[in-house]
């Protein structure tokens, strides 16, 4: 039994002494193991690099980008001041090519008798080669864009996105037109009778929103037709079925055919489903003989903010017009200050400007954003209306970006990377 247990230790021993006189590494095999986990090191870097450099470059572009276009938008009211025509081009594309490069090394430490001591040497280098495209943005179809008023599915689309309505029927709207045809307000500060009254009917509006009664709505309403039973045969019937719907009159008479049609939308202080089906028809069709930049408003008695009944329609303007009027605000027709008529609530904001533009003939430091035309500065007002011209801006922003069309590009990538 002890022989045995001397057999089963042996090579035990025999394994554990080989290992303890296994000779130490050579210093060259050293080196050549430190070289190759720097190596290993570099390339990783390398490799966590190029996400970073792409997540930076992208962002960096998406903001130059933006601040292109919000100091046209600037530039070109600049122009509108002077009279001058206004002129955009935007950027149709950009390939930008990113190269990362890594190196690393070893070098013998300045140790005296020491110098098998390896230090490590890291390297690298990141190069960017953007091709940027920038294309003007003229021609026939643009041009009439720019001259084409909004049409009332952008007044709606604006005002589902909870901006003030006050701000925006002030800034698209070209006047108010009474149902009656004997009272237009243009939105014109030269005119101070018109613009006081457009004023106060936009501000009347405002405080019936403030307190959620103000709708934007499409009328919605079902037409009815009847027909012979003779004048529908099993083909017709598949064919209306889709888009009608079809009841048998009294038996042997014929069939009634009903279709729901969604027509024009109106600014009121009720709900239009309130109405029956024959008054909801009738403000239709009054709606419908109007040209498509004219929204319908009627605001009855009864409802919030029925101390003032309004009936008629607003005009909407064109981006051109837009523009114009913002330029000539800053300095040749500037907007005056209108209060609220007596039969209107209190309304949260009733700046003097839609959006104040500041002109100087220095640069202004505390301006986040401006731009240098005929000698003079311009930026954004700054002070207790801040918020609302930088909401008025953005709104300027977005019309036109709902006004011109998608820039050609070129057929290349975005962003490509090389290491």
């Amino acid at each position: 039994m002890f022989a045995k247990n001397q057999k089963t230790k042996l090579p035990s021993a025999i394994a554990i002494s080989a290992l303890q006189l296994r000779p130490p590494l050579k210093s060259s095999t050293k080196r050549l193991y430190y070289a190759i986990a720097i190596f290993s090191s570099a390339c990783g870097v390398s490799g966590c690099f190029s996400p970073a450099a792409l997540d930076h470059v992208a962002m960096a572009y998406n903001e130059s980008i933006s601040n292109v276009i919000s100091k046209q938008l600037l530039l070109n009211i600049a122009r509108a001041r002077y009279n001058q025509p206004i002129y955009f081009s935007g950027i149709s594309n950009i390939a930008a090519t990113l190269n990362f490069q890594a190196n690393a090394g070893g070098t013998p430490a300045l140790a005296g008798s020491n110098g098998s001591i390896l230090m490590p040497l890291f390297g690298g280098s990141v190069s960017e080669n953007p091709t940027i495209s920038i294309v003007p943005m003229e021609g026939e179809e643009f041009t009439r864009r720019m001259l084409t008023p909004l049409s009332e599915n952008k007044l709606t689309l604006l005002l589902r996105q909870n901006f003030d309505v006050d701000l925006l029927l002030r800034m698209v709207t070209l006047e108010f037109r009474t149902a009656s045809k004997d009272g237009v307000y243009h939105n014109r500060p030269r005119n101070k009778q018109d613009y006081t009254a457009f004023r106060r009917i936009a501000l009347h509006l405002s405080s019936i929103q403030d307190h959620d009664q103000l709708y934007a709505e499409p009328l919605i309403f079902e037409r009815h037709w009847s027909l012979p039973a003779s004048a529908i045969d099993g083909k017709a019937f598949q064919a209306l079925e889709p888009d009608y719907s079809i009841e048998a009159d009294p038996p042997g008479t014929g069939y009634k055919l009903t279709k729901q049609i969604i027509g024009r939308t109106v600014l009121t202080n009720y709900d239009p489903a309130s109405l029956s089906n024959e008054e909801r028809i009738a403000l239709n069709d009054e709606a419908e003989k109007n040209a498509p930049n004219d929204v319908l408003v009627d605001i009855r008695p009864g409802f919030t903010g029925g101390e003032y009944p309004l009936h008629g329609k607003f005009r909407l303007r064109s981006f051109s017009n837009i523009m114009n009027f913002l330029g000539r605000s800053i300095a040749a027709e500037p907007e005056i200050n209108v209060d609220k008529d007596q039969r209107t609530p209190a309304v949260s904001e009733n700046p003097v400007s839609v959006l104040a533009i500041s002109e100087s003939d220095e640069p202004l430091e505390d301006a986040d954003l401006s731009i240098e035309y005929h000698g003079k500065y311009y930026a954004l007002k700054t002070g207790k209306d801040l918020a609302w011209n930088e909401t008025a801006f953005r709104v300027l922003s977005q019309i036109f970006q709902m006004t011109v069309t998608e820039l050609p590009k070129a057929a290349a990538p975005s962003i490509t990377i090389s290491k």
